[in-house]
């Protein structure tokens, strides 16, 4: 990678800035949608659990462009931004566009995963506390107000580009592994593969520890697992690390 120089001059690369654009347009119309309308375009976009009355297939994709409030799409557009356009710079648009959609999906299959194994558990726990032998899907929804995991599994959307960005920073990380960076509140600099690392095992620790937590730890996770697995498929098929 002799010759390249992170953060050089040169303007947003195109995938990048139309992501940040459509990103951008999204939330704006969501928010005047919800303070107009009364619309809540997170309901209909958003992805819930896919056992869930208010699951859609497209919604596995739409996710991905929806936002739960400003820090939260700022902090995603400011990653995408930093991380992705040096990326897109060195694959081209193609294969960034690609990446960015197979991490994305990727972070929202693990999530769903991770989903049936914490709604199961709740199912049982309910079927336990009211001595049901099987219950049914209506009962289901009539109990999930007053049942955390239920409600958190279907009524409850995932949004954001985060699996995503988790899969950018992983990405970076592996091609740029000794790139000092600077992170608040850090008054050092760190390489960029002891912060993915870091960050990884952060993830995972908290999607542990917090099991039902309102962010998506786990769809990060999935961003960079599927986003490890795409960049090693291509090492191998092509003559170029990238």
């Amino acid at each position: 990678m002799s010759g390249f120089n992170f953060g050089r001059a040169g303007g947003t690369p195109p995938v990048v800035k139309n992501l940040i654009i459509i990103n951008v347009a999204v939330f704006v119309i969501s928010w005047l949608a919800a303070n107009t309308a009364g619309i809540n375009l997170n309901a209909l976009l958003g992805m819930f659990y896919v056992q869930s009355p208010y699951f859609q297939p497209w919604q596995v994709v739409t996710h991905m462009f929806m936002h739960g409030g400003f820090m939260h799409i700022f902090f995603n557009m400011w990653a995408l931004w930093i991380f992705g356009k040096t990326l897109e710079s060195v694959w081209g648009g193609k294969r960034f566009l690609v990446y960015f959609l197979v991490t994305g999906l990727g972070a929202a299959v693990l999530h769903q995963l991770v989903q049936y194994i914490e709604f199961s558990n709740a199912v049982e726990a309910v079927k336990a506390q009211y001595n049901f032998d099987t219950i049914t899907a209506e009962r289901l929804r009539g109990l999930a107000s007053s049942h955390p995991g239920l409600y958190q599994a279907l009524r409850t959307p995932t949004v954001g580009a985060s699996g995503a960005v988790f899969g950018i920073l992983l990405a970076f990380g592996m091609l740029f592994p000794n790139t000092p960076l600077f992170i608040i509140p850090f008054p050092f600099p760190i390489k960029a593969k002891w912060l993915v690392i870091g960050y990884g095992a952060l993830e995972l620790y908290l999607g542990l520890t917090m099991p039902g937590s309102s962010i998506a730890h786990f769809a990060h996770l999935g961003g960079m697992l599927f986003g490890f697995i795409l960049i090693k498929y291509w090492n191998k098929t092509s003559n170029r690390f990238y």
